[in-house]
């Protein structure tokens, strides 16, 4: 089976509810598209979950682009002058990274060992920038957000993770007719017309998965692509 779930942003206890529902059987497959850290209290604890399972196939969202090069600085111990030493474009990454909810994250982060930050930094840089799969004989396409400058002719591998992981799917568009788009990064709750708002919206071989956990009545979700089932933990 597979199964796909994103923006769980910290969520511990939600994502543990999920993956209990779930049942993850050896030969199952769980995507995660992008955002698991930020804003929640346990983004570690999610991402060294997700580190001991390898069939979970983690997806970059932007939030993980966000964090990257900023934990890559916090690595190393740090000095009383760190901040002093800081480019003005890390302070700029820095700067945009803690108003989008990585203060959590970094604190996080700092009472980890040296090396399980290094483990931590090295799996994230492994995050796929999407993800591909046939089921029952029709194709799906796994990405964070949308696909900036779309065109039907550009195959999924053509796209840059930039591309995947901040322009929103506008949903109104079919944009294939043979081919299903699973993604995150807008939650349900803030789509237009949308009569389950914090539940997967389905509409124009689209699949919206982000159904705002963490927020006021939002929830963590998870779909399975071979039988439509859907997950839910609030």
């Amino acid at each position: 089976m597979i199964y796909v779930m994103s923006d769980i942003h910290g969520q511990y206890e939600l994502f543990r509810n999920l993956m209990e529902q779930i049942i993850l059987g050896k030969d199952d497959t769980l995507y995660v598209l992008g955002d698991v850290v930020d804003r929640g209290p346990d983004s570690m604890k999610i991402l060294k979950y997700m580190m001991a399972n390898p069939n979970i196939i983690p997806i970059m969202g932007n939030h993980e682009l966000m964090a990257l090069p900023c934990l890559k600085l916090l690595v190393s111990e740090l000095s009383k002058d760190f901040l002093h030493k800081l480019s003005s474009q890390a302070h700029q990454s820095f700067a945009e990274w803690t108003l989008n909810g990585g203060i959590s994250t970094i604190q996080e982060f700092l009472k980890l060992p040296q090396e399980e930050r290094r483990q931590v930094v090295e799996y994230i840089e492994s995050f796929r920038p999407s993800g591909k799969e046939i089921i029952n004989n029709w194709e799906y396409w796994l990405v964070h957000a949308g696909m900036e400058y779309f065109s039907e002719s550009r195959r999924l591998e053509e796209y840059s993770v930039e591309e995947l992981v901040w322009k929103r799917t506008d949903f109104d568009i079919a944009y294939f007719k043979n081919i299903t788009v699973v993604s995150g990064h807008t939650p349900t709750q803030n789509i237009l017309g949308n009569s389950r708002p914090g539940y997967i919206f389905e509409k124009n071989n689209h699949i919206a998965i982000d159904c705002g956990a963490g927020e006021n009545n939002g929830r963590l979700a998870a779909i399975c692509l071979d039988t439509g089932e859907e997950y839910y933990a609030e």
